[in-house]
């Protein structure tokens, strides 16, 4: 009885090693930034694990590994089946998290924003309350709606004034109201100068924005362009990147 007794408890402990194994083999590759490995790993969980916590992991990675290679459609359904089945809050709101980066980025403004609203309303008291602050905010200025995001980037600033979000809420709160083009960042002022020459020459309206980092670092930023509408900065931000520039819509 007692040889068999062991033989269970091994067995489980060697189950359970497994699991861990499997999982932070996941991790690391997230951590390493190889997203594709990441997916692999996870889809090869899922397909041979029946412990739900561990699929429900797997899953969430899954979704994050899709969200950071831009397969939106794909993270976006990882997310929403971790959002039905995660056993904790926590896990739910990273879901949500995700779930909302996956809306936003591809331009799905509206979508991301009721998602916001939604998880805001679920977890009023989230361990992530300045980043989902953050992300309304964020939202909120894609389209156009300048004091309801202003009014966020307050409330961090105000109620968070030791997170990481605060100095990111501080910059976009000295932001114009207008959309630019970004196309360049700089350490060295002479950089951007040299990249807002050549964008002056051929025929863009550039200017350099300086803006500190919450590091500390100052940072030259080349941006084109000051529109009203989030339309005409998407018609420039094609038509730059077609000349092989980095594009990136502020604010």
């Amino acid at each position: 009885m007692k040889i068999l007794s062991l033989v269970v408890v091994f067995g489980s402990l060697v189950l359970s090693l497994n699991a861990y194994s499997a999982t932070s083999d996941i991790e690391a590759a997230i951590m390493n930034k190889n997203y594709p490995q990441a997916s692999t790993l996870a889809s090869s969980l899922l397909k041979t694990s029946t412990d739900t916590k561990e699929r429900v992991q797997a899953e969430y990675y899954l979704g994050l590994s899709q969200l950071r290679m831009g397969r939106y459609a794909e993270a976006r359904s990882a997310f929403q089946i971790v959002m039905s089945a995660a056993d904790s809050q926590d896990l739910y709101d990273r879901a949500a998290l995700g779930m909302i980066e996956a809306l936003y980025t591809p331009g799905f403004y509206k979508d991301a924003l009721k998602a916001e609203e939604d998880l805001l309303h679920k977890s009023p008291h989230s361990s992530f309350l300045s980043l989902i602050y953050l992300k309304m905010a964020r939202t909120h200025l894609k389209l156009t709606q300048w004091g309801l995001a202003k009014e966020y980037l307050q409330k961090i600033i105000n109620e968070f004034p030791q997170s990481m979000e605060a100095p990111i809420a501080q910059s976009l709160m000295e932001e114009k109201e207008y959309f630019a083009v970004q196309v360049g960042s700089f350490l060295e002022k002479d950089r951007a100068m040299e990249l807002m020459e050549q964008l002056k020459t051929n025929g863009q309206y550039a200017y350099i924005v300086e803006t500190i980092s919450p590091q500390g670092k100052k940072f030259y930023r080349v941006r084109v362009g000051q529109m009203a509408s989030l339309s005409d900065a998407q018609t420039l931000e094609a038509q730059l990147a077609q000349l092989g520039y980095p594009t990136l819509i502020y604010p």
